[in-house]
């Protein structure tokens, strides 16, 4: 895909979360919506998936560390093809395939069920060992939010993919500065981010985490690095394309009312009549 294109499907994707979680009429539509241009560029240009056989042996793998922002992955799922669109209105429901979090036994395409903060990276890690010891060339993905990695284990799994040299791992972390009790630097200041990961043998690159050119010049130095995991430090923003959402801890677990999702939707369809006209 090209830049622009990718760009709409990031747009179609946050359509798809606001929907999801006005229709669930709870969840957690920032940090959703902050990821959804790395989620975007990872399901429709980086990682070797299919959706016809989403357990085929040497497939990339993609663990959702900071768990609750589902409603981007699975809207990137929905959009690939894993399960059809209409499963997204049934986000939260009682016995549907979607549930708060992800679900590795129900639902096609997750390779890992989430929830627990922290917990993430280390399952990830295990993955790319597991790779390294059968001889398999596939590539791990995990997404940490900025305020999960206030979690002790975060490091702890950082720092043997660090020293087992795990260059089959990318780690991003989704810096929105936000998490559900304010900004990351007044409840617990993990910064600087790139520096901490340096520290257990990482090989680091900060981007602006919706710029579609730096994220293809990341994940090809990723590719790139050998001897060591690369660490992608995003810097985005919380609730990103939806005016009154963005930069709002408020909105950190909360769905949009009739109101505001009609505000929402208007904002974004800003979005895409501004990219239909490049």
């Amino acid at each position: 895909m090209n830049k622009l294109e990718l760009q709409q499907h990031a747009n179609q994707l946050r359509k798809h979360i606001v929907t999801s979680l006005h229709a669930a009429k709870c969840g957690h539509p920032g940090g959703s919506l902050s990821v959804a241009d790395i989620m975007t560029y990872l399901y429709f240009e980086e990682m070797n998936v299919d959706p016809k056989d989403p357990k085929k042996a040497d497939r990339d793998r993609l663990v959702l560390s900071k768990g609750h922002v589902a409603p981007a992955l699975y809207a990137a799922l929905a959009m690939k093809g894993y399960f059809p669109k209409e499963e997204l209105l049934k986000l939260r429901k009682t016995g549907a395939m979607l549930q708060g979090h992800p679900d590795m036994k129900g639902t096609p395409g997750v390779d890992m069920s989430a929830g627990s903060l922290g917990q993430g990276i280390s399952v990830a890690v295990g993955m790319a060992l597991s790779a390294k010891l059968s001889n398999e060339d596939y590539r791990v993905y995990t997404i940490l939010g900025d305020g999960e990695i206030q979690e002790g284990q975060v490091w702890e799994a950082a720092m043997f993919a660090g020293h087992r040299k795990l260059d089959n791992l990318v780690v991003i972390v989704d810096n929105n500065n936000l998490q559900i009790d304010g900004s990351i630097d007044e409840v617990c200041s993990p910064y600087p981010i790139g520096d901490k990961f340096k520290a257990f043998n990482f090989n680091v690159i900060e981007i602006d985490g919706h710029d579609f050119d730096a994220i293809e010049a990341a994940f090809k130095a990723a590719k790139e690095t050998k001897g060591m995991p690369t660490a992608i430090v995003a810097k985005t923003t919380k609730g990103k394309g939806v005016s009154f959402m963005e930069n709002q801890a408020s909105w950190h677990g909360a769905a949009p009312n009739d109101e505001q999702y009609a505000t929402a939707m208007a904002d974004l369809e800003k979005v895409g009549e501004a990219l239909c006209q490049k």
